[in-house]
């Protein structure tokens, strides 16, 4: 099994989502977080200050896949995430030892 972590912006989320439902994924956890890249923010005007906004909002995507779908589903999200401008995110593939869901005590692929 194989964890993918994917950091979007937040407006491409439900393009995401349908793209990983087209491929046969069937749950995953978004959070929303913030952070920077190598765009560092940028600088706004609030009431005639200037101040750097350094952390900037993002939406962090997890599913836990099968190792046959694990490079379907990063080809999905690279697809529908991309806009090619800075900023886009980042996708990061784990390997996953063991799953177990808590209600079934089912365990491995079973539990995904």
């Amino acid at each position: 099994m194989k964890k993918i972590e994917a950091v979007i912006k937040p407006f491409k989320l439900n393009e995401v989502k349908a793209a990983l439902h087209e491929v046969g994924i069937q749950g995953m956890t978004v959070t929303e977080v913030k952070g920077f890249g190598r765009q560092k923010g940028h600088t706004e005007i609030y009431r005639g200050s200037e101040y750097t906004v350094d952390f900037l909002p993002k939406v962090k995507i997890e599913t836990i896949v099968p190792d046959d779908l694990a490079q379907q589903a990063v080809q999905a999200i690279l697809g529908s995430a991309k806009t090619g401008k800075i900023g886009d995110g980042k996708v990061f593939v784990s390997t996953i030892d063991e799953a177990w869901r808590i209600r079934t005590e089912e365990h491995g692929e079973n539990a995904v």
